[in-house]
């Protein structure tokens, strides 16, 4: 597994995914507890948040929706925070494969016993399935 270390515009990634959650972060009822941004290889970024319920959707996957409606491809980056704390999520195992399946080569920025890095999407779900398509 490839580690990288975090460049500014990383850092600037993570504020972007704090900014999308705050004004609509929800401790009471949790329909609103994460967010999300995602960098594209041109460098637009966009953001999501979740919604949550029985079959409700994580902030990656509406973050990706929300780049792929805008014609986006070439994903750079994605980084996912709690509304409460800021601090930074690792994808859950559902969104694992949706990144692995969708966006392989994208990184992820995961919280470490040391601060922050990144890593490939491909690399956060070992013997991952591979859909046929």
């Amino acid at each position: 597994m490839e580690k990288r270390g975090l460049e500014p515009k990383d850092c600037e990634l993570i504020e972007t995914a704090r900014a999308a959650i705050a004004p609509c972060y929800d401790g009471e009822t949790f329909r609103h507890t994460v967010g999300c941004a995602l960098r594209c290889a041109g460098g637009k970024i966009y953001r999501g948040v979740n919604v949550y319920s029985l079959h409700g959707s994580c902030a990656e996957p509406v973050a990706i929706g929300a780049a792929v409606m805008d014609g986006a491809r070439g994903f750079d980056c994605i980084v996912a925070v709690h509304g409460g704390d800021g601090r930074i999520m690792p994808p859950c195992g559902n969104c694992r494969q949706i990144l692995s399946d969708y966006m392989p080569g994208c990184w992820v920025i995961v919280g470490g016993e040391d601060g922050p890095f990144k890593v490939r999407a491909r690399d956060l779900i070992p013997f991952a399935y591979e859909a046929e398509y």
